[in-house]
């Protein structure tokens, strides 16, 4: 049975966050650098599929480039020493129609920790250049302090200066290299 590897279309495709800010507000990020592939052992059916995906932490992007700064630094992703955030699958579970559960380990910081997200997928379809495509919407949460990212301690307020819960959405596009 041959293996039909998919590589993810960047122009097609985006990582967002959120975050609670001072338990008042979300604050919303992206990362903008980012790669992955697909392989599934048949065509047509992504039950079990592998999926790799490979963030680039320097790309980190929510509209502020002061905060950006701080969120690379040594308080939060300690970037210069962990540069990436990785995800490796270990089950791509169909539940239904077209709904999945995307099991996997996502390393950050040096921190790996095993993660369930939904994913939904939203079909697959050639381009006008023939070019076979899938696309999934992912979500999920992770916990902030499972890896280290711990907010300075700010005792103006509480030490309530982030929340501790991460919601992570990925609208993501992959082609098909196989055909």
């Amino acid at each position: 049975m041959a293996t039909n590897k998919w590589v993810l279309d960047i122009a097609h495709s985006e990582i967002h966050f959120k975050i609670r800010h001072l338990v008042i507000a979300n604050i919303t990020g992206a990362f903008n650098v980012f790669s992955g592939t697909l392989e599934t052992k048949e065509h047509d059916n992504f039950n079990n599929a592998s999926i790799n995906f490979m963030i680039d932490v320097y790309s980190v992007d929510t509209n502020n480039t002061t905060r950006d700064e701080h969120l690379k630094s040594d308080d939060f992703f300690n970037a210069d020493i962990y540069p990436q955030i990785d995800f490796q699958s270990t089950a791509f579970i169909h539940i239904e129609g077209d709904k999945y559960k995307l099991e996997g380990n996502v390393t950050i910081k040096g921190i790996t920790k095993t993660v369930t997200l939904d994913a939904l997928f939203g079909g697959e379809a050639k381009d006008g250049f023939g070019i076979n495509r899938a696309g999934f919407e992912i979500t999920g949460k992770i916990n902030r302090n499972d890896f280290g990212i711990h907010a300075p301690d700010v005792t103006e307020t509480g030490g309530l200066v982030l929340g501790e819960e991460i919601k992570m959405f990925a609208n993501i596009q992959f082609t098909n290299e196989t055909e």
